[in-house]
């Protein structure tokens, strides 16, 4: 409760449409506690500014989970805020809706961090943890690509040339996020520029997912800008054979 008034509360602030998605509690039931928390929460849901829906209207379809369902809903909601002048949506989801399918949850989650890169969306995902094993948990946690406990890697897509920024540090806990972010640049066609300058640390297991989305492109496509310690570690994994590695330096 207390997560979602600040959210809530920054939201508005940042004057975004705030979507809560909920799942355990009813959105009747969420906004009578929230609403006496949040200044100006009447207002702001009499406006739509606050909308409060049921997991059971964007995630699924016939009680099946239904992932196009939820991204066409998120872009309509990107939408929405545009058409009236918002500075875009913050998202807040409970998470438990993917107990029962903690592996399919996960990889929807991987899929959905495209979306972020286009800096309009902002979610904060809540897991209860009497709910769910601490393995699920662990994994859940490691696509996405800020968790508590965890490293904190930041991105955003860029273009002329098409690629991706990323920022702050890659480690086994958030790997899997890190993987997500590339997948999606290995059919790009012409030269792939990843913006790495201001990343503080990568592991050598996450330098090689670097290598593959290289190996997966023309030979000499892929560009990794970045500074010394990083290219260390590209070099020392042999990445340079397959990765056009730029020291900030040099550029």
């Amino acid at each position: 409760m207390a997560a979602t008034r600040a959210f809530t509360v920054n939201g508005l602030r940042r004057r975004s449409l705030v979507l809560i998605v909920t799942h355990a509690d009813s959105p009747e039931r969420t906004r009578d506690w929230l609403a006496p928390l949040v200044p100006g929460f009447t207002e702001a849901f009499s406006a739509g500014q606050v909308e409060i829906l049921a997991s059971a209207e964007t995630h699924f379809t016939g009680g099946a989970f239904d992932p196009a369902r939820v991204y066409a809903g998120l872009a309509e909601a990107g939408d929405r805020a545009r058409r009236h002048g918002r500075r875009g949506v913050y998202a807040l989801v409970d998470a438990s809706w993917g107990v029962g399918d903690v592996p399919g949850h996960a990889a929807f989650e991987a899929a959905a961090n495209k979306l972020f890169g286009e800096r309009w969306l902002a979610a904060v995902c809540q897991y209860d943890r009497r709910l769910f094993a601490r393995d699920d948990l662990e994994r859940a946690a490691s696509v996405h690509p800020i968790a508590p406990e965890q490293a904190l890697l930041r991105f955003a897509d860029t273009g002329s040339p098409r690629g991706l920024r990323v920022w702050g540090d890659v480690d086994l806990t958030n790997r899997p996020a890190f993987a997500s972010l590339l997948e999606r640049l290995e059919k790009e066609p012409g030269e792939v520029v990843i913006d790495a300058s201001e990343l503080d640390f990568i592991d050598a297991g996450s330098a090689q997912l670097l290598t593959r989305t290289a190996m997966a492109r023309p030979r000499g496509a892929t560009v990794v800008v970045c500074r010394g310690r990083v290219a260390r570690v590209l070099r020392l994994i042999r990445a340079d054979e397959f990765v056009a590695v730029r020291r900030v330096d040099d550029v």
